[in-house]
């Protein structure tokens, strides 16, 4: 009895023929069904490979977003007057007058400009802002803080006779976008005493958004 052996190849398809010489065909394997299961798995290999890879690159760039926001720090602190100090008082002027705080002493970040007196945002954020004044009593002692064109909070206190000499403060937590800016403003017929560290404008960065 003599066989004859075929072999058929072709992509995804192997066939074997086993056959008599009489033309009869004993039996006929195919692998098929192997080679496509085979290829599924690959598949599934390959798309759990490549989920893999695009969790871990979004998990590398959130670690680098956090690493920035560390790295990234903003305090400021300045007084009115520069080095060896100013004339006593600084206003009144007969229109508002934005307040420049010339002696820094802290500005890391740098976002404090000790010539323009104007802060701006390097980041967005939560960030906290702080004025304090001191004042002689003939004049009214009065500041705004103002966010960009809008008015924040108010510090005063009223012109006395009686009270030679007049203090006030206040503070405010400010959401903040990049580029904002944060600056103190004297209002008309109003003054500051601008020596000896009696008024003060300073702020941090508390939380990055």
């Amino acid at each position: 009895m003599k066989f004859a052996i075929v072999l058929l190849s072709l992509p995804l398809l192997c066939v074997l023929t086993l056959a008599q010489d009489d033309g009869v065909v004993l039996g006929t394997s195919t692998c098929l069904i192997n080679l496509c299961g085979r290829m599924k798995e690959v598949e599934a290999l390959t798309e759990k490979v490549n989920a893999m890879e695009t969790k871990l690159k979004e998990s590398e760039n959130q670690i680098q977003e956090l690493k920035n926001k560390e790295t990234t720090q903003v305090i400021f602190s300045a007084v009115v007057g520069g080095e060896g100090g100013v004339s006593r008082t600084v206003g009144p002027f007969s229109t508002d007058t934005v307040l420049v705080f010339k002696k820094v002493f802290t500005n890391i970040g740098n976002a404090y400009n000790g010539v323009t007196g104007i802060f701006a945002a390097p980041v967005a954020g939560v960030y906290y802002f702080t004025i304090f004044f001191h004042a002689a009593g003939d004049h009214e002692g009065k500041l705004y803080m103002y966010k960009n064109a809008d008015l924040i909070i108010v510090t005063h206190d009223q012109k006395s006779d009686t009270d030679p000499a007049d203090n006030g403060g206040n503070a405010v937590f400010l959401q903040l976008q990049q580029g904002d800016q944060v600056y103190v403003q004297l209002p008309a017929n109003c003054h500051v005493w601008g020596s000896n560290g009696h008024t003060t404008f300073s702020g941090f960065l508390v939380s990055q958004m």
